[in-house]
């Protein structure tokens, strides 16, 4: 199935609260982040593109390709993955997410999701993809999650904000919208409300897998 939809998946932060890097968290065998890109290659999606800032060096210490996807596409399992650095973490996630922004092509629909909220169900990520307005939330029993499916007419102008702005945040960009451009669709999939912040999230995500 061919769309005009990309991936970005953030993991710039600084993870105090963890202790380390959450997307090198190790993940039965595997790191986090190396099991979030293996979810998002069993759906439509073939580019994305990580957000780093915070902790990237150590990224490319534990996983040497990464760095090389600073410059060029690196294929993983059939994505075309794409590597931006943040060089200002220290203004936050979005932050991040507009250094991504600014270097994707204007015209892709962007899937956003944070390293720390495990990737939705292939089957439900189609639903979401699929569905058409300018954003498109995932809820499950009334709480919207991630990942968030944002059109172009819509991100594009968050790559114009000033990061000093007490605006500058993606959740008060959304409260700003027409409602009438915001779809939510129901989903089963109570993962989309998961944020592993702390190691005790973590061991308890891991439990629950088990």
């Amino acid at each position: 199935m061919e769309n005009n939809t990309v991936f970005v998946l953030l993991a710039g932060g600084k993870s105090e609260r963890m202790g380390v890097a959450k997307g090198l968290l190790k993940y039965k065998h595997t790191f986090w982040i190396l099991e979030q890109l293996n979810s998002i290659s069993k759906t439509a999606i073939s580019e994305v593109f990580i957000g780093l800032g915070y902790n990237y060096q150590h990224y490319f210490d534990a996983i040497p390709w990464l760095e090389k996807a600073v410059e060029n596409f690196v294929d993983f399992q059939g994505l075309k993955i794409k590597v931006i650095v943040n060089k200002n973490p220290e203004f936050g996630s979005f932050s991040t997410l507009q250094t991504v922004l600014k270097q994707l092509n204007s015209t892709k629909s962007v899937v956003l999701n944070p390293i720390d909220i495990p990737i939705l169900n292939t089957s439900e990520f189609i639903k979401l993809i699929s569905t058409n307005n300018e954003v498109v939330i995932p809820s499950y029993n009334g709480k919207k999650g991630h990942p968030i499916k944002m059109e172009s007419s819509f991100w594009q102008n968050l790559t114009s904000i000033h990061l000093e702005d007490k605006d500058a945040r993606l959740d008060f960009q959304l409260k700003k919208m027409n409602p009438i451009k915001i779809s939510t669709i129901e989903v089963s999939d109570n993962s989309i409300l998961t944020n592993l912040n702390t190691k005790k999230d973590w061991i308890s995500f891991l439990n629950e897998g088990d």
